[in-house]
């Protein structure tokens, strides 16, 4: 069961639980949210999965910023065609990767896009076995800062 919780809730759990009206007797998902009050999440990369994940197909804010630039290059001439996880690629049995976006260019040339905040090493990981195996160009992409001129910074593989 996943519990999503804002904090002004969380703050009213955690009173709830420390003035002990949810506890014995209480129902599984009680007992459930409990725990994970309690323990919370250990890991930096457990804390950010927490907030929760985007449903599959659904674009966060950097991804819809750099639709945008996507699709002001295929107005331009520069990409024929893009697909937001529109490519799953086979890694290894029960392993895939899927871009973030895969692009078409202007002269046919199809390649890979994944755009990123921040890495996670297995992402990483993944790209470059992709790159390895299959005969895309894959880029990564992730924003700059604003203070640096703002724009896109790239990464081949």
């Amino acid at each position: 069961m996943s519990v999503r919780i804002n904090g002004k809730a969380e703050n009213r759990a955690v009173a709830a639980l420390k003035q002990g009206r949810i506890g014995e007797g209480c129902a599984e998902g009680e007992k459930s949210l409990k725990r994970t009050i309690l323990s919370g999440p250990a890991t930096a990369a457990q804390r950010m999965q927490a907030l929760g994940r985007l449903k599959v197909g659904t674009l966060n804010e950097t991804e819809r910023a750099y639709e945008a630039l996507l699709k002001e290059w295929q107005h331009l001439g520069i990409v024929a065609w893009f697909k937001f996880e529109g490519v799953k690629l086979r890694l290894a049995d029960n392993t895939f990767y899927t871009p973030d976006f895969a692009v078409m260019l202007a002269n046919g040339q199809m390649e890979m896009h994944e755009v990123k905040g921040f890495w996670q090493d297995d992402a990483r990981a993944k790209i470059k076995i992709a790159a390895d195996m299959y005969p895309f160009r894959f880029v990564a992409v992730r924003p700059k800062p604003k203070k640096d001129g703002g724009g896109w910074a790239t990464e081949d593989f």
